[in-house]
């Protein structure tokens, strides 16, 4: 990065005019680098033509561009004073970004929005679809103590002015396998998340982590492996369209077809503006998912595979026969 600093103006002249809100514009490839107001409410942006094919050059320059002092003296960096810049390892379409632990400097609403302008300016590179952060080597996680994950542009909803760092309680109704791994089981779980995350997207992530210890006594078992990725999660029209990587089609665990399809369209279905589900993975929709359902077809709520959860009565006897058998043997 200190190299990078040194050939700064050179990028500049490939830049030409440099960046600004400029009335005209020089010929190449209009970028925007984004930028947090000093309120920590929003995000906006400025344009930048850079004269650069190169994919890792254009990556570290917009990276120097997201830590200069925007000329709009109302906003600051998307990587403020403070933070020193990340390490940049592309790896695929992803562009990971390994901060030091300064990066821990910064205010929870803050952060959100620095992590918006940094991933909507980099995933405008060619071939850059994802963005991935880590800290001193280890995955980012928010505050509620979930690995951030990797982050497309189309994560970050507009609040139209809200405080995007507002946190929101809701319950949801998550549907896990049962211990036979051929039905489900209901869960209702309380969660606390960052306003700003689409909820069908807080969805997915709650059915991707898995279940917790009561969850487990109420007879509630994980669905999807917890090394599955899910690449973006869309809602129109009613329907929600899932897009998760080729490890939602290598399921490892031990559950049917019908329940690991049926945990995520019944889950999703129970938001009110949700009716249907489609599936694809890497995008693609031309695919069948354990040689039974097509991902080309959208999928409505099956609720004939779920069963009762667990009561109190049910977790007690079962420890009573547990300890029975302890005794036994």
């Amino acid at each position: 990065m200190k190299a990078l600093k040194i050939l700064l103006p050179l990028l500049l002249f490939l830049c030409l005019i440099g960046c600004g809100k400029e009335p005209e514009m020089p010929a190449g490839n209009v970028y925007r680098i984004y930028m947090v107001n000093k309120e920590e409410t929003k995000v906006d942006f400025y344009e930048c033509s850079i004269e650069e094919d190169n994919q890792q050059k254009l990556l570290d320059y917009l990276l120097l561009q997201l830590q200069e002092v925007p000329q709009d003296t109302q906003y600051r960096a998307a990587i403020p004073d403070g933070v020193s810049l990340p390490e940049l390892i592309l790896k695929d379409e992803t562009a990971v970004l390994n901060f030091s632990e300064d990066y821990y400097n910064l205010s929870t609403g803050g952060e959100i929005l620095s992590r918006a302008a940094i991933v909507r300016t980099l995933t405008q590179v060619p071939g850059v679809m994802y963005c991935g952060f880590q800290i001193g080597g280890n995955a980012l996680t928010s505050a509620t103590g979930m690995p951030v994950g990797i982050m497309r542009a189309d994560m970050f909803i507009d609040n139209n002015g809200k405080e995007i760092n507002t946190e929101e309680k809701v319950t949801l109704a998550l549907y896990f396998a049962n211990a036979e791994g051929n039905g489900l089981v209901r869960v209702d779980r309380d969660v606390i998340y960052s306003s700003n995350i689409p909820i069908e997207r807080l969805v997915m992530e709650q059915l991707i982590l898995g279940v917790n210890e009561p969850e487990m006594e109420m007879g509630a078992y994980p669905v999807i492996s917890d090394s599955t990725r899910l690449l973006s999660v869309t809602e129109k029209d009613g329907i929600c369209y899932v897009n998760l990587d080729t490890g939602f089609m290598a399921q490892t665990l031990d559950v049917t077809p019908e329940v690991a399809l049926y945990s995520i369209v019944n889950s999703l279905v129970e938001l009110s503006a949700v009716n249907r589900v489609q599936f694809s993975v890497n995008g693609a929709t031309n695919l069948v998912f354990r040689e039974k359902y097509s991902l080309s077809d959208s999928y409505d709520r099956n609720l004939e595979i779920v069963q009762p959860a667990k009561t109190e009565e049910e977790k007690e006897d079962g420890e009573e026969q547990t300890n029975e058998t302890i005794e036994t043997d």
